[in-house]
């Protein structure tokens, strides 16, 4: 028994090994007693309490259970595992509940997949498999059996089984305040972050399905785009909108509310634990970070002193360049607000859906109410889904009256949605009376009018940056009248119009302090780009550009917000370089550096230095890349490709098409239909080709053109390619 617990003793000291030895040897059992407390995390798993009273035979199988090789838990790869639970939950019909979750909590491979997302998170580099260190091994094991045994807890920074890679091991004993400062630190622990993304890949698949078209934030294959997409092919035809906001149940939802929407698809009893756990500290921590942000407002500012250059450390990440720190201040106030429930952390999000999931569903149920076809209407005549979904469709009936189709329409991103109503304002006025109603019953919050506004699309509903208007055109009609004259008439029509708003872009540049001013908005030097260079400089400020001109894709008038937001920076770095290479404005920078700023400006005018092309290509400076869209026409147009009516994720889309064919009914039906309509399989194309080199032989191929040949083999790599 000696021998084989000192096997298992090979991380620790040589002193421990020699107190473990005496105290084995001494025939007292009182001084075993002190020295356990002394040891490692690894023997308070080996060493049961009732130690005296077991065999050797049960304290060798007791230890070897809990030291496992981590090695031969390693058997499958975790996209399998995961692939095969999504193919499961979206073959299964929405009423099912999956009672047992837990066996995917004791798969190994998922939790190392965890721990490198959660690396990745926090060191921004994705560790490769083989290149975990054992006793990392070793510590997320003992994390996934706390686990399942029930004996995890949320946020217990004095029992860390798993650390972070950038955080330095304790070499000396720490003082009390440092110790008080970091139990009362709200920062996450790290083992809280991988504990959360096996959470997050398990119930992520389960609750997809279930979820509403309708709704688009902190969901795979959906975004704002997809959002401003549905409302330009789907919204046009409406008259009054209502705009919610709903960001407080992104911020506080009783743990009971959130509970009691999981348990309606998840019966798994240690899963509902570990997110009741979690949720069980949400009032305390909301309470918390209140009072700190209070304490905050009420400290006086300090006067800036000098700051110094910060170092980072071995392991710690690169912050973020300028241009996706300056982009993530262009965030829309829609999707400003991510959720934050207690301890549950990056679960936050996926809960949130699941409880605004009951309002989604709600709203479909009222829109299939709400629909009341007319016959007269050029769009909606029978079914909810008739009408031309290009947003170029002018509606040619009258903006009221009874022959009008009665229609509304929802979509929601995050905490914030969108109704569309076509008909009297009064039927605007009860569905927020009864949104309003049921959020007070189910989520219990009171919302006001102020959170539910009612707009008329002649005002403009801005939406996600974005303005929901119409234009009114009068096109010519001509049709066959009686006796076959043909009849020109001047009709009425409106389209709908999704544009930028340049006033909340000049907002955020604002706040950003690249410009003054509001109505006529004035650049200012691009300060935090003062010690970058001129190749630097621009190659950031591209990146910028690039990702505005990709956030405004599908607005009416991304020509016109893109070259002001170019303009903006353009001229924003001509000012920087004025000031640094003592150019008295900008006329004399783009003199020089022309007006895409791409040729290189000089401190001195020293002529013994040397030119900038052989510089370049001696390799000692880098290639100035010039600012883009510094004119008009090199902006691209807006998308205004279609967007389908009943449009899916590709990765859901890929999904059901796997499940039907792994139907051996439709299988069979679809070779039959292909049989009987002529069509050949790619299998037998190449069984054709196989039997023709068996039969004639390859001379016939070779007697003959070479590119005979090639066709030939072309087609063998494309059947393969299909297959």
């Amino acid at each position: 028994m000696r021998a084989n617990l000192l096997r298992t003793n090979k991380g620790c000291s040589s002193t421990v090994d020699s107190k473990i030895h005496v105290a084995f040897q001494s025939p007292s059992k009182m001084l075993l007693r002190p020295i356990i407390k002394h040891l490692p995390c690894i023997y308070s798993l080996a060493l049961p309490r009732s130690f005296a009273s077991l065999s050797t035979s049960q304290i060798q199988n007791h230890r070897t259970q809990h030291l496992q090789d981590p090695y031969t838990l390693l058997k499958q790869d975790p996209i399998e595992i995961l692939l095969s639970l999504w193919v499961k939950t979206f073959s299964s019909p929405l009423s099912f509940s999956f009672r047992n979750l837990s066996g995917f909590l004791s798969k190994f491979d998922l939790w190392l997949l965890a721990y490198q997302r959660a690396c990745a998170h926090v060191t921004g580099t994705f560790p490769p498999r083989n290149a975990i260190h054992y006793h990392t091994l070793q510590s997320l094991l003992s994390l996934q059996r706390s686990v399942l045994r029930s004996s995890f807890k949320w946020h217990h920074k004095t029992h860390q089984l798993i650390r972070s890679p950038n955080d330095a091991p304790f070499t000396k004993p720490i003082s009390k305040t440092k110790l008080r400062a970091i139990l009362e630190s709200e920062e996450p622990c790290f083992q809280d972050r991988v504990v959360q993304e096996v959470l997050l890949m398990v119930l992520e698949p389960v609750f997809e399905p279930r979820f509403s078209r309708k709704s688009h934030a902190f969901r795979p294959g959906r975004n704002a785009h997809t959002v401003i997409r549905t409302i330009r092919s789907n919204f046009a035809g409406y008259l009054w909108f209502l705009r919610g906001d709903l960001t407080e149940l992104l911020t506080y939802v009783p743990s009971d509310v959130i509970l009691s929407c999981v348990e309606k698809a998840v019966k798994d009893k240690k899963i509902l634990s570990l997110i009741k756990l979690g949720l069980q500290e949400s009032d305390n921590y909301r309470i918390r970070r209140d009072d700190s942000n209070e304490d905050l407002h009420k400290k006086k500012k300090k006067k800036k002193g000098a700051t110094k250059k910060k170092i980072l450390k071995d392991n710690e990440p690169k912050p973020d360049p300028y241009w996706l720190r300056t982009f993530f201040n262009f965030a829309p106030e829609e999707a400003a607000k991510v959720p934050s429930y207690g301890r549950c952390g990056i679960l936050s999000p996926l809960l949130a859906n699941v409880c605004l999931n009951e309002l989604d569903q709600m709203m479909e149920e009222k829109i299939l109410e709400f629909f009341r076809p007319n016959k007269l209407d050029s769009i909606w005549k029978d079914s909810i889904n008739d009408g031309c979904h290009n947003p170029a469709w002018p509606e040619f009936v009258p903006s009221s009256g009874k022959e009008k189709t009665r229609k509304m329409d929802y979509i929601r991103y995050g905490g914030h949605f969108l109704i569309g109503i076509r008909g009297p304002r009064e039927d605007a006025v009860v569905i927020r009376n009864e949104i309003i109603e049921f959020c007070e019953r189910n989520f219990g919050i009171r919302l006001d009018n102020t959170k539910v506004e009612i707009e008329h699309i002649a005002r403009g509903i801005q939406f996600l940056d974005h303005i929901i208007c119409r234009r009114v055109i009068h096109p010519t009609l001509r049709y066959t009248g009686s006796g076959g004259k043909i009849v020109s008439e001047k009709g009425v029509g409106t389209l709908l119009s999704v544009t930028a708003s340049l006033q909340q872009c000049i907002r955020r540049f604002r706040l950003l302090q690249l410009v003054k001013g509001d109505k006529d908005p004035e650049p200012l030097p691009c300060n935090p780009m003062l010690y970058s260079s001129q190749a630097h400089s621009n190659s950031q400020m591209n990146k910028f550009l690039e990702t505005m001109a990709d956030w405004y894709r599908f607005a009416d008038n991304r020509r016109k917000i893109v070259g002001f937001c170019a303009y903006v920076i353009r001229s924003s770095l001509a000012k920087l370089y004025a000031a640094r290479y003592r150019l008295k404005s900008r006329a004399k920078v783009y003199k020089i550096a022309s007006r895409d700023l791409s040729h290189p400006l000089r401190e001195s005018s020293n002529n013994s230095a040397p030119e900038y092309s052989d510089l370049l290509r001696m390799g000692l400076v880098d290639a100035i890349e010039g600012v883009q869209f510094s004119h008009m026409s090199l902006i691209p147009s807006c998308d205004y490709t279609p967007f389908p009516r009943n449009w899916i994720p590709d990765h859901e889309r890929i999904l059901h098409e796997y499940i039907r064919l792994e139907d051996p009914k439709f299988f069979c039906d679809l070779c039959k239909s292909i049989k009987r309509d002529g069509l050949s399989l790619p299998q037998d194309e190449i069984s054709e080709i196989v039997w023709d080199y068996k039969t004639l032989g390859v001379w016939r191929y070779q007697s003959s053109d070479d590119k005979v040949l090639k066709d030939d083999s072309e087609k063998i790599e494309g059947a393969l390619c299909i297959l």
